[in-house]
């Protein structure tokens, strides 16, 4: 992906990496997860996924 300038303006460029997201259907939201340990992060307080991380089936 292309970095635009200006430089240092705190933006991401490109997807996150390391992280991915899983839909939990129970309580309708989305759940960050590490990569590398499996582990559960974080949860989003609304029904939207997070940006820029990608998405288990």
């Amino acid at each position: 992906m292309a970095t635009n300038p200006p430089k240092g303006d705190n933006h991401r460029n490109g997807a996150v990496k390391q992280r991915s997201q899983v839909y939990n259907p129970q309580n309708d939201r989305w759940t960050k997860r590490d990569v590398n340990s499996g582990r559960f992060i974080d949860q989003k307080a609304d029904p939207k996924p997070f940006k820029g991380i990608r998405k288990e089936k």
